[in-house]
């Protein structure tokens, strides 16, 4: 009986030497590939990771918002965040009321949804040169809605996926890439506060 089981571990052990051997040589590509990443994109990862833990929801773990001041109303904040980003040099090239369209095709009232976008088309066209994957994110969009309770937030991607989530960046497209996010944050922040 003894033998039988040290046979049985050993056959174990060979298989699992084996698996080791094998998932080593098929992962190598992508552990060197990683090794590459941005030092903090496993935070970022991390962070996204505890949201969706939380939340159980991807849209949710990849976004930020911003809980618009009591007292605040939606034409302030609009006011407001377009005045801060013509303060960047950050042009709004876009606005879309959805709750209007919604309104119009349903016949029923909807709770105030809008969504603005802004862009520097500069910046943008450095994004656009380095990889086409970037015009998923442009224009920078902002969306100022009304929750189920009544309460105005702000919401916008989360760009450090995009900044700091893979291979870093070159140096001068990284700054100007944390230039747009502290610029969104910026907007979104003091257009949530009515701060000129």
């Amino acid at each position: 009986m003894f033998y039988v089981l040290r046979n049985l571990l050993a056959i174990v052990g060979l298989v699992a030497i084996i698996a080791a051997g094998y998932a080593m040589v098929k992962l190598q590509p992508s552990l060197t590939t990683i090794g590459e990443f941005e030092d903090n994109a496993f935070d970022v990862f991390a962070d996204m990771g505890v949201k969706l833990i939380e939340t159980g929801n991807m849209a949710e773990a990849s976004i930020w918002k911003v809980p618009v001041d009591e007292g605040m109303t939606a034409d302030e904040v609009e006011e407001t965040m377009k005045f801060v980003a013509n303060e960047h040099n950050f042009k709004n090239v876009g606005e879309m009321p959805l709750y209007k369209e919604i309104e119009a095709m349903s016949g029923e009232s909807y709770r105030y949804v809008k969504i603005f976008m802004f862009c520097n088309a500069l910046t943008a066209s450095r994004m656009l040169d380095y990889n086409d994957a970037f015009s998923s994110y442009l224009p920078c969009r902002i969306t100022l809605i009304e929750d189920k309770q009544g309460k105005l937030w702000l919401y916008t991607l989360n760009m450090d996926g995009m900044i700091y989530g893979g291979k870093p960046l070159p140096a001068e497209l990284k700054e100007e890439a944390e230039n747009v996010k502290e610029i969104i944050l910026d907007i979104m922040n003091r257009g949530a506060t009515g701060e000129f």
